[in-house]
């Protein structure tokens, strides 16, 4: 269990040295419109132009696809839960299962969902892969205004997310030495993986109290005016950046009406 967090892309990429800030915004605001609506096709348009963007980034794709992958087990769970509990099953039945009829409707329905999983994600998955974690503190104080006390604590609590994958094998390989094994037994595998997991948000909350406790013996809740190392700049590139993305969501959402496929959500 290992966590990777920090950068991967090309520094000198078009997107990847814009503003942490004018990113995050921008992905916010393009993954806003993919919410109001229960078609597949506004998602499948996104996602296109947001793969359609990585290169900007300066992300290869093997890479993207390395830290996008847990969202397959997303949609699994998603297409799992839409067979077995979906409320609507219009349309012509595919496959009998009992009590769960398979029908085009609800395939339909669950595509949608898969799609924008996959469309709200893929821009933070951008967003987090090519911005440092300090600079991106650093523009919510300077930026967007954030409290220091929240953007600092936000960075600390993100530089300590790896040690949770070093912890995890190591309380393993501990009770391995000590001769707790689960084997082959699911049950005692279970078991086994809920007395690791509280072992790690005992020790996690217990750093959590002594980090809290040594920012703010350090000043970090003083009050008192900040400099800063690094000075980050919105400059008019990010502001462009901002705006393409507004202008990308409402031609995907303006597409999709035009084609008669829109379904609010509401």
């Amino acid at each position: 269990m290992t966590l990777a967090l920090q950068p991967i892309a090309d520094p000198s990429a078009p997107l990847a040295r814009r503003n942490p800030v004018a990113k995050l915004a921008a992905a916010l605001l393009f993954s806003l419109p993919l919410i109001s609506t229960l078609d597949p096709l506004t998602p499948a348009i996104a996602l296109a132009v947001e793969l359609a963007v990585v290169p900007l980034f300066g992300v290869r794709w093997s890479t993207l696809v390395k830290r996008a992958w847990p969202l397959l087990i997303g949609a699994f769970g998603l297409l799992v839960t839409m067979v077995l509990f979906a409320a609507e099953r219009t349309g012509p039945l595919l496959l009998d299962l009992g009590p769960f009829d398979v029908t085009t409707g609800v395939l339909m329905a669950a595509l949608g969902l898969i799609l924008r999983l996959f469309a709200v994600a893929v821009p933070g998955v951008l967003v987090f892969a090519t911005t440092d974690p300090t600079d991106l503190a650093d523009a919510l104080v300077q930026n967007a205004k954030a409290p220091a006390r929240f953007a600092i604590g936000a960075l600390a609590a993100f530089r300590l997310l790896p040690l949770l994958g070093a912890e995890w094998q190591m309380l393993t390989l501990a009770r391995r030495a000590r001769g707790i094994d689960a084997g082959r037994n699911p049950i005692a595998v279970l078991r086994l993986f809920v007395s690791t997991a509280f072992a790690l948000l005992v020790g996690a909350l217990r750093r959590g109290g002594r980090l809290a406790v040594a920012m703010d013996a350090r000043g970090f809740d003083s009050g008192l005016p900040r400099t800063y190392a690094r000075k980050q700049v919105f400059r008019t590139a990010d502001t462009a950046l901002v705006i393409a993305a507004v202008a990308l969501s409402a031609a995907t959402l303006g597409c999709t009406i035009a084609l008669g496929l829109f379904r609010p959500i509401i």
